[in-house]
């Protein structure tokens, strides 16, 4: 039995290891950072997020105001023994970062489903795949650079309905929080690898995979896809600002996806190139 366990934590560590080396390697982790300042640089882009931030900001304080009501108080209890005299500095952190994290989860279901979509949309135009868009939605011709007025109606929608399994979830993993460094680092790990394929269920939509080809195209990048993840999550944690990182995660995300497509049109390109050759 000792053996056995044994074995199974060495290649519980080696698969670590393994995604940890893909995910290093992929540089997926940047695009959260690529997304701040493309959004950042496109004006167009930015409409989205400024047509819907008086809705979550009020959201925001309403989420803030109860967490801090109904349970600063009892978190504080639990941190009382594992942080010592700095419990109420770190527990008002641990508040708001999961204040932060709530209205996230309850404006991207209740608030910004479209906005994100048109976020996402629109810098895959400015990315030059007007086509990938307009097999999802209407695209209208001109717009003097504004990627964002060329989008018409959506002809489906991506992003599944309100559900409580996201907040079960998070509430499922909250505990974690309560163990130092480890807890915290094994909470955003989990929330990352969930968050990474869901940042791409637009692009899937737009390609017309199929739910086993979802499966089989995360599961060949799945590190690269938790190294977006973990970044995203980490971005969406910060306190008041995490709306804004939704958004920008989300252009982040589409300039990803934008470099897959680039690189698939490469390769029959390169393909094309070689049989010429011969």
């Amino acid at each position: 039995m000792s053996d056995k366990i044994k074995a199974t934590a060495k290649q519980e560590a080696d698969e670590v290891r393994r995604l940890a080396r893909e995910g290093v390697q992929s540089r997926a982790y940047f695009y959260p950072i690529q997304g701040i300042y493309y959004l950042a640089s496109h004006k167009d882009l930015r409409k989205p997020l400024f047509s819907r931030l008086a809705g979550t900001l009020t959201l925001g304080v309403g989420v803030t105001t109860f967490m801090f009501l109904f349970t600063y108080v009892p978190q504080l209890a639990v941190l009382f023994f594992t942080s010592g005299p700095l419990a109420a500095f770190s527990t008002a952190l641990l508040v708001l970062s999961e204040s932060s994290t709530l209205t996230t989860v309850l404006s991207k279901a209740l608030l910004i489903e479209d906005s994100l979509i048109d976020t996402f949309d629109g810098t895959l135009i400015s990315k030059g795949h007007t086509e990938l868009v307009a097999k999802e939605r209407q695209v209208k011709s001109g717009g003097a650079g504004d990627a964002i007025a060329r989008l018409g109606s959506l002809m489906g929608k991506p992003f599944a309905k309100f559900t409580p399994s996201a907040i079960i979830r998070y509430f499922m993993y909250l505990p974690l929080n309560f163990i130092p460094v480890v807890g915290t680092i094994a909470f955003v790990i989990l929330q990352g690898r969930k968050y990474g394929p869901q940042a791409h269920q637009r692009y899937f939509q737009l390609k017309g995979m199929s739910q086993q080809q979802r499966e089989k195209h995360v599961e060949e990048r799945k590190g690269a896809y938790t190294s977006f993840g973990i970044a995203a999550v980490l971005l969406e944690m910060i306190p008041v600002a995490g709306i804004f990182f939704t958004f920008t995660n989300t252009c982040g995300a589409a300039l990803w996806a934008a470099k897959l497509e680039q690189a698939a049109g490469t390769a029959p390109s390169l393909r094309a190139q070689a049989e010429k050759a011969d």
